[in-house]
């Protein structure tokens, strides 16, 4: 029985090229030896697996080699290459600093330090997870890290870079490993299925990459993983069932009961995605996955950032063209709600039903909103650029019986205050509103306020805008600023302007921000859509108001000329 070595030592990168998804650092390294250019500290930091350690090895190899090629890699024939390749290289010292992070450690290695090497130019010491060292340790290196001899260079490996001390970052160059992306580690396992003899569907293979979530280790550990489970034929169907993966068309089939609108459908589903055992966080982190992926498709520069296999990639194009993208972001927002929310849901499978249900009743949302726009636009007030805010109880539109709406719909309203009109009845449906009125306009009246083209401009008397202005402010009585409008008149400026006086910019603020409204039923009431209003702030001198700490001891000295002289006696502040 021959003895079986595993994918991610047998197929272990031994030169820069082969190196996976780390092209940007191989070059600096590779630039760097051929303009003898060496750093004597370097810091390799990332995540697991993804070629730390490896590119330190292969770095120790290429500087010791005495005959490094043209595209600066080692010539793997000179005595320094066949003893590194045999493990046998005295150049090359590695420690673990998990297992070896006391000060006497980093003691004995200084003293080897000063041993200058039997083959080659360089020793090179290799700190696997150097951020293990502790404070003594790291102290200890400090100066031999800084001042190392020429023929010392120092590798630190780590996946934790903020757990190492300042003073150690600051004498090393510093380079970034990034996660190897899920093309590159596929195109590596296709590599090694063919050697190996495997025959492996390319879908399966990107399973596997997305899977080791950028770690080409972990990656090769499924691989061999697989192999033993499925043999040398691996397909896609055998790579979920092993890593209990949901499949693809899960997703695929929610989408389209969300299409459909088939809530009862897509309840059915997830129930049988929880039987098979899966857990219902991961459904919805995938199906957010999913969503995104189809956002992703619906433009061609981005098609780039699916990481899927082809096949599916065929699927993903086929299902965003029948989605629009406004569709997506609602459902996107959705389900990330949801998902936010999961953890702090005491009933986790309704928070996720209720989420499908909310997906399916997308389109129907949209068509409603639809029709409320078309609303807003036949309710547009004449003369300006947008419809009513919050259309007035003196205005009629003539859409539909009270008596049709169904009662269900129908919401009970406050009881008005004596004197004025009834509100609107508002009611769930995109149907006009219609108003209750104990008395009813003329004919003539009513004819001018439904039409839309013509601009009525009927003349009014002061006592007319006040009377108006007063019903208006009764109808705003719960709002912070219904008694400034109900204790203040306006003025009647020439025949069209209203000039209404606050007392700070505060109130002129809030009275701005309702002018539309307010402008709106002033114009009904008085049946003129040409009248403009003005919010002036008038400060009054004589009645000056009390604001700060200061100005309120002021106002107390005047009336009692005491609090100076006991000020001064006590030598006391006034808190600003």
């Amino acid at each position: 029985m021959s003895e079986f070595i595993v994918s991610a030592r047998k197929y272990r990168p031994a030169t820069f090229d082969t190196v996976v998804g780390q092209s940007s650092i191989t070059n600096t390294l590779k630039n760097a030896i051929s303009s003898h250019h060496l750093a004597q500290a370097f810091l390799f930091c990332g995540p697991r697996g993804v070629g730390k350690t490896t590119c330190a090895r292969i770095l120790a190899k290429t500087i010791n080699c005495f005959n490094i090629t043209s595209s600066t890699e080692a010539c793997d024939e000179c005595d320094s290459c066949k003893s590194f390749n045999e493990g046998a290289s005295l150049n090359v010292y590695e420690l673990d600093a998990a297992s070896n992070n006391s000060v006497d450690d980093i003691r004995a290695l200084v003293e080897q330090v000063r041993f200058a090497p039997q083959l080659g130019q360089y020793k090179v010491y290799i700190i696997d997870e150097v951020h293990m060292l502790s404070t003594s340790a790291f102290n200890a290196f400090l100066k031999t890290l800084e001042e190392p001899p020429k023929h010392a260079i120092f590798i630190l490996a780590t996946t934790e870079r903020h757990k190492i001390l300042p003073t150690i970052l600051s004498r090393c160059q510093i380079f970034n490993f990034n996660r190897i992306q899920v093309e590159d580690i596929a195109k590596h396992l296709a590599f090694i299925a063919k050697n190996e003899k495997v025959n492996a569907d390319a879908d399966a293979l990107h399973i596997i990459a997305q899977k080791a979530d950028g770690a080409l280790r972990d990656a090769c550990s499924i691989f061999d993983q697989i192999v033993s489970f499925a043999g040398t034929e691996i397909t896609y169907k055998a790579v979920i069932e092993n890593l209990h993966v949901l499949d693809y068309d899960y997703y695929f089939k929610a989408t389209d009961h969300i299409l459909s609108e088939n809530i009862p459908a897509s309840l059915l589903l997830f129930n049988e995605i929880l039987n098979n055992g899966f857990d219902g966080h991961n459904f919805l982190s995938g199906l957010a996955e999913h969503l995104r992926n189809l956002l992703v498709c619906k433009d061609a520069t981005t098609l780039q950032l699916l990481e899927v296999g082809n096949n599916i990639r065929e699927k993903y194009k086929e299902q965003s063209a029948r989605l629009q993208i406004p569709i997506l972001l609602r459902a996107l927002a959705i389900v990330n709600r949801a998902d936010i929310q999961f953890k702090a849901s005491r009933n986790q499978r309704l928070l996720i039903e209720l989420t499908l249900m909310q997906l399916c009743s997308l389109n129907s949302v949209e068509s409603e909103k639809k029709n409320d726009s078309t609303i807003k636009a036949v309710l547009q007030v004449p003369g300006t650029s947008g419809p009513a805010l919050n259309p007035t109880p003196s205005v009629a539109v003539a859409a539909q019986p009270l008596s049709e709406i169904p009662a269900e719909k129908k919401i009970e309203q406050p009881s008005p205050e004596p004197g004025l009109k009834k509100p609107l009845l508002r009611t769930s449906s995109p149907r006009i509103q219609e108003s209750i009125k104990p008395e009813q306009k003329t004919e003539e009246q009513e004819k001018i306020i439904a039409s839309t083209a013509d601009s009525p401009r009927n003349a009014f008397s002061a006592e007319q805008l006040v009377t108006a202005w007063k019903r208006y402010a009764g109808l705003q009585k719960e709002k912070h600023y219904a008694i400034t409008l109900s204790t203040r008149k306006p003025l009647l400026e020439e025949k069209e302007t209203i000039v209404f006086t606050v007392d700070n910019q505060t109130q002129k603020d809030f009275i701005s921000e309702d002018k539309v409204n307010l402008l709106g039923f002033l114009r009904k009431e008085l049946l003129n859509f040409s009248i403009q209003l003005q919010v002036m702030v008038i400060v009054n001198d004589n009645e000056r108001k009390v604001y700060t700490n200061q100005d309120k001891f002021k106002r107390m000295a005047e009336k009692n000329p005491a609090l100076s002289k006991l000020r001064q006696q006590f030598d006391l502040d006034v808190d600003f």
